[in-house]
């Protein structure tokens, strides 16, 4: 049985999962309301557990220290209740082959390799490389499918990365290149990234363990 996860667990993790965000989108990545979200960070904040700064026009909220290890503290009970430990670590398991071949592809999206220069940064000129970096993206999407399908089985909120990436991927193919690799919209390479954050906040691995 899927199992859905309190409030408290789901802002604290969102802010885990998005690096630094507003309240506004804290809330949308789990679908939340957004007044309880602002009372949940603000009861986080006043526990250590998440900082709010601002800087260059842009303010958000971060994880504290000791708000990464409260969450970890949370995401590891939750697991644990909810018996889904050896599926989650078997998915990861197959996760991290993908990993390998999203990292390659967004590298020849941004760099597209000349004679006499190995790091050229790709124009997008050449529409044969784009489609096959596409195509690319298109495999690693459908071998995803039965990942998230399986992470959802354990608990809700790790299920949904299939569809995010899908529509990332439907955007870039109708020549939005930007949902390739951009990290400030909801691009394939930041659900990916969010995805791989998830699963090693999720397992408590160390985070010098990524592939």
């Amino acid at each position: 049985m899927t199992r859905d996860s309190p409030p408290g667990l789901l802002v604290l993790h969102a802010v885990r999962v998005l690096g630094f965000a507003d309240t506004p989108a804290v809330a949308r990545r789990y679908g939340l309301d957004p007044a309880l979200t602002e009372e949940l960070l603000r009861d986080a904040e006043a526990h250590g557990h998440v900082g709010y700064t601002s800087f260059g026009g842009t303010a958000g909220w971060s994880l504290t220290e000791t708000g990464r290890a409260e969450n970890e503290r949370l995401l590891a009970a939750e697991l644990a209740r909810a018996g889904g430990a050896d599926e989650v670590l078997d998915v990861h398991r197959a996760f991290l082959p993908l990993n390998a071949l999203l990292l390659r592809a967004c590298t020849d999206w941004q760099l597209r390799p000349v004679a006499g220069d190995r790091l050229a940064v790709n124009d997008h000129g050449d529409p044969a490389w784009d489609a096959r970096v596409l195509d690319e993206l298109a495999g690693i999407g459908r071998a995803l499918v039965p990942l998230a399908g399986r992470l959802g089985n354990v608990l809700r909120r790790l299920g949904g990365y299939d569809t995010r990436f899908a529509a990332a991927l439907a955007r870039a193919r109708a020549g939005e290149g930007a949902w390739v690799d951009r990290t400030d919209v909801d691009s394939c390479h930041r659900v990916w990234f969010q995805l791989h954050e998830d699963l090693i906040a999720t397992l408590g691995l160390d985070r010098n363990a990524r592939s």
